[in-house]
């Protein structure tokens, strides 16, 4: 039996990639969220339902800024491996808020370490982000790139997380993975996220944000390529490294609404607003590293990504 500790159990990531785990019954898994206000507790906690009723889960609400109840939680647990994914998250509100990102992003994940170094555990997988490339001018981002000029707080958190990992693999022999997620989409994505905000304005018929000419780009990356990224992490963790994972595709801003507007087979309304601070132009993943060290191939065409997207919304919501 492998032990798993899920840190943000009851996110749009943490819930799938449990959900995905219990499927193997090898696996024990204790999820650890602690219901962060950036958006309901009602949609984690729904999030969470099926894992709830499987005899191979525990949960425990937790915050991971409490150094003392995390380390206690390890103890208890015995975890062989962390997969630690909670954060606060979002680029724009890291700029209202650059104390609380922090605190929780760098501050939260050396709690998790210490409580790895305290108990003996040896094995993390950390949740980074694309967004540490900020504005690179060099496209597909690889992960020799430099990234020392983050746009925004989230992005400078997440780059310290990673240099915090580094730090406990040096010091104290750690095997740990940090991946950069680009721009995951897909069932229970975040209330915030554009696809999701997007869907849920064409749906009602009111007007949807629209940032830009239209012409920044993203590499969007369904839920499912992005937990068997983790799966296949979990089976090669050796050492310390960062990797990318992304579909290696790109779609613009403009092309993202008309897509959804096929899918739904309504009109978008457009409200226009500049870009905003700590948007970057474009995210674009080198995945060779990926492909070569995890094993990856990312499989879901992006419009049939949507789909799957909006009829879960659908369901779930329109009801």
């Amino acid at each position: 039996m492998i032990r798993i500790l899920v840190t943000g159990a009851a996110g749009f990531i943490g819930s799938s990639l449990t959900d995905m785990l219990l499927k193997n019954e090898d696996h024990q898994i204790a999820g650890v969220d602690n219901f962060d206000e950036y958006y309901g507790k009602s949609i984690k906690k729904s999030n969470l339902e099926s894992a709830l009723n499987n005899p191979n889960f525990t949960f425990h609400e937790l915050n991971i800024l409490d150094a003392q109840s995390i380390s206690m939680n390890f103890q208890d647990v015995k975890p062989d491996i962390v997969i630690h994914l909670a954060a606060k998250a979002g680029v724009r509100p890291s700029i209202q808020d650059p104390m609380d990102y922090f605190d929780v992003n760098v501050r939260g994940t050396l709690n998790v370490l210490e409580a790895m170094r305290s108990s003996g555990t040896k094995k993390m997988i950390f949740a980074s982000s694309s967004s540490v490339y900020g504005n690179g001018k060099v496209v597909p981002f690889n992960e020799d790139m430099n990234v020392d000029n983050p746009i925004s707080p989230y992005a400078a958190s997440k780059k310290a997380g990673e240099l915090l990992c580094h730090t406990y693999h040096h010091l104290y022999d750690m095997d740990i993975f940090c991946l950069r997620f680009f721009t995951v989409y897909g069932p229970r994505q975040r209330p915030d996220l554009a696809i999701r905000k997007f869907t849920k304005a064409i749906i009602e018929g009111t007007e949807i944000p629209f940032y830009g000419d239209g012409t920044t780009r993203r590499d969007y990356t369904h839920i499912n390529d992005i937990v068997h990224g983790i799966s296949n992490a979990i089976d090669r963790l050796k050492g310390y490294e960062v990797i990318n994972l992304g579909e290696s595709q790109t779609t613009s801003l403009e092309e993202l609404v008309c897509i959804l507007e096929d899918v739904i087979g309504i009109k978008a309304n457009k409200k226009r607003f500049p870009m905003q601070d700590g948007d970057v132009f474009q995210t674009y993943a080198d995945i060779s590293k990926a492909q070569t060290i995890l094993g990856y191939q990312p499989s879901t065409d992006f419009k049939d990504g949507i789909i799957d997207f909006v009829e879960w919304y659908k369901r779930s919501y329109c009801a």
